[in-house]
């Protein structure tokens, strides 16, 4: 990135001696003989860093600074400054200036440093804004990343039934990411400028469920001082995620199997019908099949909700997806705590491919923040990385392949999965495989596995 620099000074020889020495450092210079259009040229929004006199015609260069740290408070401002007023330099700088020189600039590598600094400073800048305008685009919550072929299936399924109203079955144990899931489908759907209302069902008690969903009118129970607007209300127009729907009580399934047919509903201690428009996405760790016939869930229900099913594998069975998962997590800890991680060593990678991940994704999140703290450089090493990772489970590597899944489909798993724990050594894949490496190569481009 080659960075623009504006110098301001009403003194000719200062103005083209400064630009010299910068622009043989290879910077972009452009130059301004006074306050008013040096304002001008600033506002073409072009400018990286801005060197200026205090004492020159039209606006001062401390107007010039107030007005540059307004508009963009990331644009660093140097002052120059004769002997005789450095003290209006401090006070510049007490206003957001960067640093100050004395006139004439001697000190050549002082002023390197100085800019050098600043513009680092800047670039750091506009990479945390480029990343918190990625992350606004899907909030932190709604990134679904992976490679893996699973995670391409789902995200295939997500695209396809966001924009329709039907009902939406979320599968998977806890910790995978079932809730960013829902959060997808809500931001792909029509429904996106709409609410999009989440009830962990398991946090509540059953006594609060109803009135939590429903709603209530004042006096229909110890406590109802006041009427209050259910979840389903909150929801009209958009969209309510209920999470461990396989822990509601029977009589709650029976109200909620009628909200989904009729979309009508009373609040607890009403007689009002209320009609609604939403669209359901459920989630669950459960075996709700397993459930129906303990007779702990009504099969009615289980088919009003699973017209779509999505189910998300556990992290152990999509060993492929942990390099991304891990970058994008340390891109969002660098912009929460302004602290620049760049990479992760090989080594860690390796510990993190052979650890079974029993929390999933959570677990992964949680470990990756602990390293990104502890980390003392730019790079997470294998000593950053908790200790129950770094103790492994080498001695356990097992691949996880669904049951039903084709021939052509088990093969691929073995060999991403066994890539993924070898971290990519191709030799080393193709020699526990027992194949060898032109087959390997055939096969890794037959699958697509190249990343």
């Amino acid at each position: 990135m080659k960075f623009k620099i504006l110098i301001v000074d009403d003194e000719q020889n200062i103005r083209k001696g400064l630009a010299e020495f910068l622009e043989m450092e290879g910077y972009n210079v452009v130059m301004a003989s006074d306050g008013d259009s040096a304002y001008r040229r600033y506002q073409k929004g072009d400018i990286d860093l801005v060197i200026t006199d205090l004492k020159m015609p039209g606006i001062s260069g401390n107007e010039l600074l107030r007005r540059i740290k307004a508009e963009t408070p990331g644009v660093a401002v140097i002052i120059l400054t004769g002997h005789g007023t450095v003290h209006d330099a401090v006070q510049a700088m007490k206003e957001g200036a960067w640093d100050f020189l004395t006139k004439p600039v001697q000190e050549l590598e002082r002023l390197k440093i100085i800019v050098q600094r600043a513009l680092a400073n800047r670039e750091r800048r506009l990479k945390n804004k480029v990343m918190e305008e990625e992350l606004a685009k899907h909030k932190q919550t709604d990134l679904v990343v992976g490679n893996s072929l699973a995670m391409r299936d789902i995200m295939d399924a997500i695209g396809r039934a966001a924009p329709t109203k039907t009902s939406i079955l979320i599968t998977g144990e806890s910790g995978v990411g079932k809730e960013l899931v829902a959060n997808a489908i809500h931001n792909l759907s029509p429904r996106r400028d709409k609410p999009l209302i989440k009830v962990h069902c398991v946090a509540l008690a059953e006594s609060i469920l109803e009135s939590e969903l429903f709603g209530h009118e004042k006096g229909s129970f110890t406590g109802a001082d006041s009427r209050q607007r259910g979840k389903f209300e909150l929801a009209n127009g958009g969209t309510l995620f209920l999470d461990e729907i396989g822990e509601i009580n029977q009589n709650i399934q029976i109200k909620l199997l009628r909200v989904i047919q009729e979309k009508k509903f009373e609040r607890v201690g009403g007689e009002e019908t209320i009609e609604v428009d939403i669209r359901i996405v459920a989630a669950t760790n459960k075996d709700l099949k397993t459930e129906i016939k303990k007779g702990n869930f009504r099969e009615d229900l289980y088919y009003r909700l699973n017209v779509v099913s999505i189910n998300i594998p556990p992290l152990r069975e999509r060993r492929e997806d942990i390099r991304m998962l891990v970058l994008m997590f340390l891109k969002i800890f660098c912009i929460e705590n302004k602290k620049d991680i760049k990479s992760i060593d090989s080594k860690a990678i390796s510990k993190l491919n052979n650890y079974d991940w029993p929390g999933n994704i959570r677990e992964l999140r949680n470990c990756i923040e602990d390293s990104f703290v502890m980390s003392k450089g730019d790079t997470i090493m294998e000593e950053d990385l908790p200790l129950k990772i770094r103790l492994g489970s080498d001695n356990d590597r097992r691949i996880y392949i669904p049951y039903g899944s084709t021939l052509a489909k088990s093969e691929r798993i073995v060999i991403s999965q066994t890539l993924v724990t070898q971290n990519g050594n191709k030799s080393e894949t193709a020699r526990i495989l027992g194949i060898g490496r032109k087959t390997l190569h055939r096969k890794i481009n037959e699958y697509g596995l190249e990343n």
